[in-house]
């Protein structure tokens, strides 16, 4: 028996505990086993092994759906629909006493998850799902905001492998605002140093750069090892509405990220003419020089959600993995800004790439009206989104792609839905909300029956600002999560959603 094959005998010996469970598993995964990996994530992390009974007796896997259950197993950890926020896991082939297991290592993650829309814990005993306990779900999230993964030192990393013209670059600029900065006179490590990129693990000792260092000055494959999830995905989609008229998929560092969507949004976007007192000012650039800025800075990278920013007509739609402090639409007078990755935020401020911590909302939320028509959007979630009301001259492009010839109303549907976005999302968690939950109170009801209880009959309108929304503010959810375009998939009611029904229509 050799070193690997006594530490996992010792592993099976000591049996299942906070951090260790067992899963049988002779021909296909346990649905369970998807819990216990969304409890590992929100306790401490742990270890799961695929093939050994609750009692410790190995019993192995087929030799024939080893690769098979390896394959599932990853494919539905990165399933939003099945594990929210969805993560990168190891996933090990090891063998004892003749016999095929899978091993799972589950580290501690920075975000609360949900599996099929479920929180769960780990204790001694299992998994709890704690969903319904709003102290232990607080609790949880307050122990999860007391760390920055921005801050995660990585020792094997030092400044020989980060580009030094993207260091030089920054302290030129801030040379042109000022002389005296003090970045101006030093060198590249102590620069680093002085913006809190190269710090020492607080567990080891050992000095690195860390993820915020590598997400600003990382060569592009050194960031996709660190951060294999990254990326912008910047989408134009007006006329074919299935798939995209332009696109551009950025992974690379954070400054080149800001002037991408920013040159995306130029390239797409008007910039009608405005006069601020005897000044013109560009409302465009204005908001969404915040939008880009708030994509980045305030994006959980630990996360495996895809930031996207979705240019469509009449509004532009961004999501962004987030580290939630509170969920639903944040309204601008009581909001309390909270600082998601506060080095990256620092540094894009010395950069004149960001305004101070809220003052960029307060801009954008001035400024938006004015520029589309209606107030921003900001909804707070897992994954955090904007929605921003834009200009448009003309009719619809979709309409004659879509059809060739679309009918009055859905056209007129299509169109107004998009001009005020703002008034739909309003009527998303109130009269709309009302309506579903009530169409879907008694029994799960699919797609087409909701659409008429709305008097709703054009599918992308239904589907994009009706449906979406409403599964992602948790009040419906799917009865097949695992296939999203099945034709049997039905929606219903969940506890939430029940629960704002009582709270709100009875």
């Amino acid at each position: 028996m050799n070193a690997n094959e006594r530490k996992l005998k010792e592993l099976i010996e000591g049996g299942e505990g906070i951090s260790v469970e067992f899963k049988a598993c002779r021909k296909q995964i346990s649905r369970n086993v998807y819990e216990t990996v969304c409890a590992f994530l929100n306790q401490h992390g742990g270890t799961i092994l695929l093939g050994v009974q609750d009692s410790g007796e190995v019993t192995g896997i087929d030799a024939d759906a080893v690769g098979q259950t390896s394959k599932d197993f990853v494919t539905a950890i990165n399933n939003p629909q099945k594990l929210t926020p969805p993560t990168y896991l190891s996933i090990d082939e090891v063998e004892l006493e003749g016999k095929k297991l899978l091993r799972i290592y589950v580290p501690e993650s920075s975000q609360v998850h949900r599996c099929n829309g479920r929180i769960y814990d780990r204790n001694e005993d299992g998994d709890l799902d704690i969903t319904d306990h709003t102290a232990q779900v607080a609790r949880l999230y307050q122990r999860k905001q007391a760390t920055y993964s921005e801050n995660k030192v990585y020792p094997w990393i030092q400044l020989d492998d980060l580009r030094p013209e993207l260091i030089e670059r920054c302290r030129k600029h801030v040379r042109i605002n000022a002389d005296s900065h003090p970045w101006a006179g030093i060198d590249d490590l102590q620069l680093l140093k002085s913006a809190q990129l190269y710090q020492a693990d607080p567990k080891t000792g050992k000095c690195g750069v860390t993820l915020a260092g590598i997400m600003l000055f990382g060569t592009d494959s050194l960031i996709l090892q660190v951060c294999p999830a990254h990326r912008t995905d910047l989408i134009l989609r007006k006329i074919n509405l299935d798939r995209y008229d332009d696109r551009d998929l950025v992974r690379t560092n954070l400054l080149d990220s800001y002037d991408r969507i920013l040159a995306f949004v130029k390239k797409h976007l008007p910039d009608p003419f405005y006069l601020e007192g005897i000044e013109r000012r560009s409302l465009r650039n204005a908001i969404f020089r915040e939008v880009a800025s708030n994509m980045l800075i305030h994006r959980e990278y630990a996360s495996g959600v895809p930031a996207r920013l979705i240019i469509e007509y009449g509004k532009v739609t961004t999501y962004n993995a987030n580290r939630p402090h509170g969920f639903g639409t944040l309204n601008p007078e009581t909001f309390t800004p909270y600082p998601k990755n506060p080095v990256i935020g620092a540094f894009f401020r010395e950069m004149d790439r960001a305004d101070e911590l809220g003052s960029g909302m307060r801009k954008m939320m001035l400024y938006g009206k004015k520029y589309g028509g209606a107030d921003p959007q900001l909804i707070e979630g897992d994954v955090f989104r904007m929605i921003i009301s834009v200009p448009e001259f003309g009719e619809n492009p979709a309409a004659d792609h879509e059809t060739g010839e679309v009918g009055a109303q859905e056209a007129q549907e299509a169109q107004v839905t998009a001009q005020v976005t703002a008034q739909v999302t309003t009527q998303v968690t109130a009269q709309v909300t009302a309506q579903v939950a009530e169409c879907c109170r008694e029994q799960p009801q699919p797609a087409k029956a909701i659409m008429q209880s709305l008097g709703l009959k054009h599918w992308k309108t239904f589907q994009t600002n009706y449906l979406q929304p409403l599964i992602e503010l948790e009040v419906l959810e799917r009865t097949i999560p695992d296939k999203p375009r099945s034709s049997k998939q039905k929606y219903c009611l969940t506890a939430k959603g029940r629960t704002w029904l009582e709270e709100n229509c009875e």
